[in-house]
């Protein structure tokens, strides 16, 4: 009997690198998978600071996130799963457009929530590197969530020590809170 136990638990032991691997953008998957994992993350806000952004290393094919002067604030995220709606370039290489629901933009430097309620469709290039797909394009701005947003500000407001900015933020919590998803 014991024999039996240390071979299931080898048997366990070796097929967990195997689910290690299909999480991280193994080719067996869709590539819809990591497009998912990486708009998810980003609406989350994972894109906004250093150590959250390494959650998202596994998902693209860049090192350096650009800093960013705007935050696109969104309140919802499509991704298709269907491959008819994709464009395949090859076996290895595929475009999948995304679809946005904005609700507008956080302007950084001013602090400022700019309305513009929108679709918007972005169109992110997929491709087989090193047998796992990764998103190579495009870099584009941070979209978060409403909720994580407010959360954010808040988060900000409640670390500045400048009486001046907080009261900005807290201007701009207020605004965000006041925007209907």
């Amino acid at each position: 009997m014991r024999p039996m136990r240390h071979l299931l638990f080898l048997l366990v032991l070796l097929s967990c690198p195997l689910v290690a691997l299909a999480q991280s953008g193994s080719l067996d998957q869709s590539p819809t998978t990591i497009v998912k994992r990486y708009v998810t993350l980003d609406k989350k806000g994972a894109r906004m600071d250093a150590m959250s952004f390494e959650t998202l290393v596994p998902y693209i094919d860049w090192r350096d996130e650009p800093v960013w002067g705007r935050v696109v604030v969104i309140s919802d995220v499509t991704v298709p799963e269907d491959y008819r709606q994709w464009e395949v370039v090859n076996k290895l290489e595929v475009v999948i457009p995304v679809t946005f629901q904005v609700l507008g933009a956080v302007y950084l430097e001013t602090a400022a929530f700019v309305p513009e309620e929108m679709t918007e469709e972005v169109r992110f290039r997929v491709k087989a590197v090193r047998n796992k797909w990764r998103i190579m394009e495009p870099v584009i701005p941070p979209h978060v969530g409403l909720k994580r947003m407010i959360d954010l500000v808040r988060e900000a407001e409640l670390k500045e020590t400048d009486a001046e900015k907080g009261r900005i933020l807290a201007e701009l919590g207020e605004t965000l809170r006041k925007v209907a998803p």
